[in-house]
């Protein structure tokens, strides 16, 4: 028995060690094949704006800021969507719930490059022909303090804008589907006992049910951020592609993803060194925000009850 034991947590310990030596070796591929970048250019490669493949000029600002962006505007759209979802679905009726539930989940079935051709095809014309002159043309959004730098000048359907709407719909179904899970792992006494105590559906979601699920619930918001993070089929469809800061939510630009999926095949030399860089910028972003989520949990334990 105590042999079995230590087999089984040998091979666990192994699986997890594979685990750490991959994200290991991901970065140092990525530093060496970038070496040249950093060497040229150094830190001020992440805030110069010129991307000039002919004089050998490259910057990652441009990109950075077009990724930051869409994914902000993703998360600010799927958070309360998914929220509401997997609320609704937790206390709908069996003959609601499931099919609802079956249809959220099959969104995440849909591959990258049909999310992408849609709103080519659907989502870009109705922007174009309707939403956009009816934000700038007829309430005059453009005029109010602010609506200029907010919404930038001129629209065509694509842009940041476009790009975060398609995201939301693409994180959707993973952050409702963990949220959903969190709902339902709370024990039925901490319901019972708030609504016992007078507490509204409201008041318990928010008091009981949030509280004693925060690390699910987050872990599914940072589940969804780091997928808009690194999309780029459906991305690159819509955003216009345009290595230039953005100019506001309805302007063209790329992330750091689509830049990648443009330029890497035809790459060579000093751009194929800082498409590297620019992949080596995801990844931490990616995973600084995974260590600040963490670290921001530990902080809030005390907090929470937890020990």
């Amino acid at each position: 028995m105590q042999q079995t034991d230590t087999i089984f947590r040998t091979t666990c310990l192994l699986c997890a060690s594979l685990v750490g030596l991959l994200m290991l070796g991901i970065f140092i591929q990525l530093g060496m094949h970038s070496a040249d970048t950093w060497s040229r250019f150094g830190l001020s490669f992440l805030w110069t704006q010129d991307w000039d493949p002919a004089a050998d000029l490259y910057g990652a600002w441009p990109n950075i800021a077009g990724t930051l962006l869409t994914t902000a505007i993703a998360l600010l759209i799927a958070i309360p969507l998914s929220f509401v979802a997997a609320l609704f679905v937790t206390e709908a009726p069996g003959w609601l719930a499931k099919p609802l539930s079956h249809c959220i989940d099959l969104l995440a079935a849909i591959p990258s490059v049909i999310y992408g051709m849609w709103g080519l095809f659907v989502l870009v014309p109705l922007l174009q022909e309707h939403v956009q002159p009816f934000l700038v043309d007829e309430l005059r959004l453009t005029e109010l303090p602010g609506g200029t730098w907010l919404l930038g000048e001129g629209y065509s359907g694509f842009g940041f804008f476009t790009a975060g709407i398609i995201l939301s719909l693409m994180i959707l179904p993973y952050m409702s589907a963990i949220m959903r899970d969190v709902f339902r792992m709370t024990p039925p006494m901490l319901r019972e006992s708030a609504y016992g105590l007078g507490c509204t559906r409201w008041e318990t979601t928010r008091d009981v049910i949030m509280r004693y699920g925060i690390r699910g619930l987050l872990g599914g918001i940072f589940i969804g951020m780091g997928r808009a993070l690194g999309e780029t089929m459906a991305v690159l469809f819509v955003i216009g592609n345009m290595m230039d800061l953005p100019a506001g939510l309805f302007s063209s630009g790329t992330t750091i993803a689509a830049t990648l999926a443009c330029n890497f095949a035809e790459a060579d030399g000093l751009q194929l060194s800082a498409l590297f860089a620019l992949g080596l910028i995801l990844l931490l972003m990616s995973f600084s925000i995974q260590v600040a989520a963490q670290y921001y949990l530990h902080l809030t334990r005390g907090a929470r009850g937890e020990r």
